[in-house]
C-alpha cells in the first residue's frame, strides 16, 4: 500500500492535507485504548487528573492486542469497533487529541466533532490483526495494567497501514 506518510504528533497543517478516502502510512507513536481504558480518561479528565500521556497531536488506535510471543513485541492487533468509544471522544478532542484509527462508522456528533477540532479519523482493516502486528516494532504498558489487554500501550508503528474514513471537513468515506 502506497500513501501520504503522516508521523504523530499531528498538526493541523497535516490534518487538513488528509481527505476521506485517501491512503495514509502512519509512523511513529500512537496509543492503544478501548472502551475500559477511555472510561477510566474521563474520569480522570472530569476528575482534573493528569492523563497517562497528553493527547495533544496523538493517534489513538482502537485495539485491545493480544499478548506479544516469541521475539514479537505484541500479538496480533486488529482494530475494534470504533462506535464504542464515540461517548468518550469528545473529551480527548478537546484536549487535542489529532487522530484515531479503528473500523467502522462514527456518530454524527463525533464526526461534527472530528470537523470542529481539526482532526481525523483512520480506518484499518478488521480481520487483519497479525498482518498489522507486523507493522509494530516496539509495545509498551504505560497505564491500566490490571486491565490487560485493553490497558493503554504505546506503541510505535512503522508503515502502519489506513484510509481516511472521517476527514476535518467533514467528509466522511462510510456516507459516499
Amino acid at each position: 500500500m502506497t500513501g501520504l506518510v503522516i508521523k504523530p504528533p499531528l498538526t493541523q497543517e497535516v490534518v487538513q492535507k488528509l481527505h476521506a478516502g485517501d491512503c495514509v502510512i502512519v509512523t511513529g507513536t500512537v496509543y492503544t485504548a478501548r472502551d475500559a481504558a477511555h472510561q477510566r480518561m474521563v474520569q480522570a479528565i472530569a476528575a482534573g487528573k493528569q492523563l497517562p500521556f497528553d493527547p495533544a497531536g496523538q493517534i489513538i488506535y482502537y485495539t485491545g492486542p493480544c499478548p506479544a510471543f516469541e521475539q514479537h513485541p505484541i500479538g496480533s492487533c486488529g482494530p475494534t469497533t470504533s462506535s464504542r468509544m464515540d461517548d468518550y471522544t469528545l473529551d480527548l478532542l478537546k484536549l487535542g487529541l489529532r487522530g484515531m484509527i479503528g473500523k467502522g462508522e462514527r456518530s454524527d456528533r463525533v464526526c461534527q466533532a472530528i470537523s470542529e477540532y481539526k482532526a481525523v479519523y483512520l480506518a484499518t482493516v478488521g480481520g487483519a490483526g497479525t498482518y498489522l502486528a507486523k507493522r509494530v516494532v516496539r509495545s509498551e504498558v504505560i497505564a491500566y495494567p490490571e486491565l490487560g489487554t485493553e490497558a493503554i500501550a504505546k506503541l510505535e508503528v512503522l508503515e502502519f497501514p489506513c484510509i481516511v474514513a472521517v476527514d476535518s471537513f467533514g467528509g466522511n468515506l462510510y456516507h459516499r
